[in-house]
């Protein structure tokens, strides 16, 4: 699922839910936030009007209304179609309260976890949702959905249903801490839907779901409307109150980022986040802007960061060596970059957890080599402090590429001709895009990668086509991202463990097989606790760092939005996701806008 992996989560001690029997919601933190009698997330406006479309941009085509699968273009959206067990909570760190099950059962023993659904729950076509539609649901995906979910549910051993509303997840030994929030996650789908179809194929049937929407008209790979159902079952619950308040949302797919900002500007759509800090800076121009009939925001948020990067794929030889890695990091001069192309607006990513406090720094701690240097990693992983190649933002690189010469030469790369060579074999190697404004980008990592003798060419393709090739590892570099939860878990499997380095759709893009990260990977699943969990996580931090298995890039600290000032929203936003289905269409603000762009003569 495109966004699964993009969930804000936190890791410390499980509430003991067995202590209390079944509760309402499970913290990773102590008790949950809101009692069981809460009325609203703090961030929702329980009064807020219902009605109105809203238009949003999608990037590139689809082909499927099942995001669970590798096959196919998925929409955009389709989580509004999808009920989950449980709902989080976007102002806490990580906490999930009950959606479609009303009371979440945690054994004394953590060796199991039960879920009592809800009655009333329902699919859109009128059925009840059952506990066999939950069980069929884990296995369906499991056995049959995208290869993430088998790892993200590794340590399930088994389900089972006792009653038509009760379902219960038996836990293998030595289960992740966080697995029983995990699960929470689970979307439910209906068994009778399915029977008879090939789950594993990409197809445009309109899904029979049980959340707020259902998919209205569509044009396959250009447009797709979603409409309220207003016979939705859980609408009043208090995880929902003051959310899904759009009658209608519409998504239109472009194929440029550059239209698709145009597109905004003109009035075809009327919210979007921005990614491209040079359209940020210069890009927000013209009447509609200067008339303030776009409003433009930076919304701070305390999520993790991850890493963004250029990511070597380790399965091509030439990129086998760390001492090459470490070569090419010295020739990516993140400090030009962002004085001249992302106008000074961010901060160096230097760990594989940025912004938070799982990012390792300066030298190991004790506590941190004790966790190390039983694992057999160089020595400088756990004595040394991690730091990246850096420069004066001059464009002046010449010591940095010195340094990269040298590396290149005790890894066995000599220059003849002017081209690096390795037994008579020219450096040469391909960027893979799918993003046309990377370019900017790319194009001066390329010219100091050409003073070294290094030959990069870069290709640009569309979204099937590099989604294909990602899912198969067919690729020598590409720019990617590692999203990075608080809550560490189950998802390090697929980025980083042995066991999914040839597993097609897996997201170990860098075909990692190192014993040692496998073991950090496992350690950081099976952390007892919050401070185990920070520790373990920087453990891992430093030898991936250490592997110089990436090139890292940027990253910020807040959202950046636009919209046509029709919105309303609450006084008080989450800290830990931008919740836009808590906003809505302001009636008086609609229409005053409307005025105003007729007299702009705007559309």
């Amino acid at each position: 699922m495109k966004r699964l992996l993009a969930l804000v989560l936190l890791l410390v001690s499980v509430l003991p839910a067995s202590a209390e029997g079944p509760v309402h919601g499970l913290a990773m933190n102590g008790q949950p936030k809101y009692g069981p009698n809460f009325t609203h997330f703090d961030y929702a406006n329980p009064d807020a009007p219902k009605g109105g479309t809203v238009r949003l941009a999608a990037t590139g085509t689809f082909d499927s209304f099942n995001p669970f699968i590798v096959k196919g273009n998925s929409a955009d959206g389709l989580g509004l179609l999808f009920d989950t067990l449980t709902e989080q909570s976007l102002d806490e760190p990580f906490t999930e309260y009950g959606l479609v099950a009303e009371r979440i059962e945690l054994a004394p023993d953590r060796s199991s976890l039960t879920f009592h659904l809800r009655k009333e729950a329902r699919f859109h076509d009128g059925s009840p949702v059952t506990a066999a539609d939950v069980a069929f649901t884990f296995r369906t995906l499991v056995e049959k959905g995208n290869p993430h979910y088998a790892q993200y549910y590794a340590d399930v051993e088994r389900v089972e249903t006792a009653g038509p509303l009760t379902v219960t997840f038996f836990f293998k030994p030595g289960a992740s801490q966080e697995l029983p929030l995990i699960l929470g996650q689970l979307p439910v789908l209906p068994e009778k839907f399915w029977q008879g179809k090939d789950f594993s194929a990409s197809s445009l049937e309109v899904p029979v779901g049980s959340g707020p929407y259902r998919i209205g008209e569509f044009k396959a790979g250009q447009r797709l409307t979603f409409v309220r159902d207003p016979g939705y079952w859980g609408r009043d619950l208090p995880v929902n109150r003051g959310r899904h308040n759009f009658d209608t949302i519409i998504y239109d797919y472009y194929r440029d980022l550059t239209v698709t900002l145009e597109a905004f500007k003109a009035g075809e759509y009327d919210f979007r986040q921005e990614y491209n800090s040079k359209q940020w800076a210069t890009g927000y121009t013209g009447p509609a802007v200067e008339r303030g009939l776009i409003r433009t925001e930076n919304i701070p948020h305390k999520l993790s960061q991850g890493m963004q990067c250029f990511a070597f794929n380790t399965r091509r030889e030439i990129f086998a060596d760390p001492l090459v890695r470490k070569a090419l990091n010295h020739a990516f001069d993140f400090e030009w970059s962002n004085r001249n192309l992302f106008y000074g607006q961010y901060a160096r990513s230097t760990s594989f957890f940025s912004n938070s406090d799982m990012a390792s720094s300066g030298a190991p701690t004790p506590e941190e080599t004790a966790i190390l240097d039983p694992l057999g990693l160089p020595a400088e992983v756990s004595t040394k402090a991690f730091s990246l190649p850096a420069t004066d933002g001059s464009g002046n690189i010449r010591e940095n590429l010195r340094t990269a010469a040298d590396l290149l030469k005790e890894a066995g790369w000599v220059v003849q001709d002017g081209k690096l060579t390795k037994d008579g074999r020219p450096f040469v190697f391909e960027m893979l895009l799918v993003q046309p404004d990377f370019e900017r980008v790319v194009l001066p990592f390329q010219r100091n990668l050409a003073r070294l003798g290094i030959t990069m060419s870069v290709r640009m393709v569309d979204t099937s086509q590099y989604l294909e090739r990602l899912r198969g590892f067919d690729f020598d570099m590409i720019v990617t991202s590692f999203p990075q939860s608080l809550s560490p878990g189950n998802e390090q499997r697929s980025f980083w463990h042995s066991a999914s380095a040839d597993m097609p759709g897996s997201r170990n893009y860098c075909g990692i097989k190192d014993p040692a990260i496998d073991k950090l990977v496992d350690l950081v699943i099976a952390a007892p606790d919050r401070e185990s969990l920070i520790l373990r996580c920087k453990a891992l931090d430093r030898a991936l760092l250490w592997g110089w298995y990436v090139i890292p890039h940027w990253h910020s600290t807040s959202w950046r939005v636009a919209y046509w000032d029709k919105f309303g929203r609450p006084e008080k936003l989450a800290d830990y996701g931008l919740d836009f289905q808590a906003w809505w269409i302001d009636p008086q603000k609609e229409k005053d806008l409307a005025g105003k762009r007729k007299g702009a003569g705007l559309k």
